[in-house]
């Protein structure tokens, strides 16, 4: 049969489109489709948690890919007799599985508070989610040998976010070992450990270094100070969800899940970007300077906030930190630049004056000296010119 005059396979799609986990399994799911043009996708906005649509059955649809939350929608896509493919795996079922690899985000988190001499870690997760099992255990097991670990759980629902659950998530970080680095199981829930963490006056990072995961952009962006969190590779979880369900429309046989895809990368943002500091004037140094980057500060100032006069404050800082003090303060403007400049359509003189500058041909100097390219290289990705050394 001529494909052009075959008959377009209904694709259902049960994913949310609440967070950024489900968005990127979305893009990966459509970029697949664009290329197999037989495919018609069905889908509509919800939540993870939203029950099955009502016209699930009356779609008779050639295929489904679903994020399976609960039972009852295992037992409603058993009774479809169509292919399916999950990429949740929440309760157990017979439908093959496309998944990130949770024991490796777990390690690269490690990895990324080892690195940065961390001795304390936490994790913060959901009760009775398997992922979120997968991952403390994995983060446990990762930094067994390097000091103390402590969790804490949420359920969830409503009580995730109720007045009682907040104050005790505010006394368990009160109680953690400091400095401490914090793996949060997901973005939404970074975005509670970090607001407890203001409430409780624990600094972040200085005090409590806080992962999360997915990169949820809009959630990691608004949150203060904005949140690292790993890719974990749901773009491409979505492209072999797709590929599989093709493979399983066309009669294959599949191998067992499942089918775990590689972790991408951490993106570090301002809530675990330090080092690990146990010298409390340090941290509180640290503090001051990341709260007022845009302003003219000087030493005596920084002394001031730490508690203790300049000179002891850098024989201090560079015994913690290994830099001095100003270096350290220029690197810290420098990073924050370099963000702006990249991600935002601010005028250089603007974002020399966001990042404690004198003026836009200083900030041009600075970047010329330490990376090598000016404001404007770095702006349109002029990659050819970096001078690295």
């Amino acid at each position: 049969m001529n494909r052009l005059n075959a008959r377009r396979r209904r694709i259902a799609l049960l994913v949310e489109t609440s967070l950024g986990s489900g968005r990127e399994i979305l893009k990966g799911i459509a970029d697949f489709s664009k290329q197999n043009r037989n495919w018609e996708l069905f889908h509509a906005a919800r939540g993870l948690e939203d029950e099955v649509p009502e016209w699930l059955e009356s779609l008779k649809s050639d295929g489904v890919i679903a994020r399976i939350q609960n039972v009852d929608m295992v037992n409603i896509l058993k009774k479809l007799n169509t292919p399916v493919v999950d990429v949740l795996g929440v309760p157990p079922h017979d439908f093959p599985l496309v998944h990130v690899d949770d024991e490796e985000i777990s390690r690269q988190v490690a990895v990324h508070f080892l690195q940065r001499d961390f001795s304390h870690f936490a994790f913060y997760g959901i009760e009775n989610e398997n992922w979120s099992q997968r991952r403390e255990s994995a983060f446990r097991k990762a930094t067994k040998d390097s000091g103390s670990f402590s969790s804490i759980h949420s359920r969830r629902g409503k009580t995730e976010g109720a007045r009682a659950h907040f104050l005790r998530l505010q006394r368990w970080l009160k109680d953690l070992p400091k400095p401490v680095g914090i793996m949060v199981c997901s973005d939404q829930r970074g975005l509670f450990v970090l607001e407890a963490c203001r409430a409780a006056g624990i600094a972040v990072p200085e005090q409590a270094a806080v992962v999360g995961v997915d990169n949820d952009l809009a959630l990691c962006e608004v949150a203060t100070p904005n949140l690292s969190s790993v890719r974990g590779g749901h773009y491409r979880v979505g492209r072999e969800a797709a590929a599989l369900l093709e493979r399983l429309m066309a009669g294959e046989a599949v191998p067992p899940s499942p089918h775990l895809v590689p972790v991408n990368e951490i993106v570090v943002r301002e809530s675990s970007d330090s080092r690990s500091v146990s010298d409390p004037v340090v941290r509180n140094a640290m503090q001051f300077i990341r709260e007022h980057l845009s302003d003219p500060i000087t030493t005596a100032e920084i002394a001031k906030a730490a508690g203790v006069s300049k000179t002891r404050l850098q024989i201090r800082f560079r015994s913690a930190v290994g830099t001095t003090l100003r270096q350290f303060l220029t690197e810290r403007r420098l990073l924050r630049a370099e963000d702006l400049i990249r991600t935002t359509d601010l005028t250089f003189a603007d974002i020399a004056e966001r990042c404690g500058f004198r003026h836009h041909e200083y900030l041009g100097h600075v970047l010329k000296r330490e990376r090598g390219l000016t404001p404007r290289q770095l702006r349109i990705g002029d990659l050819d010119s970096i001078q690295f050394h």
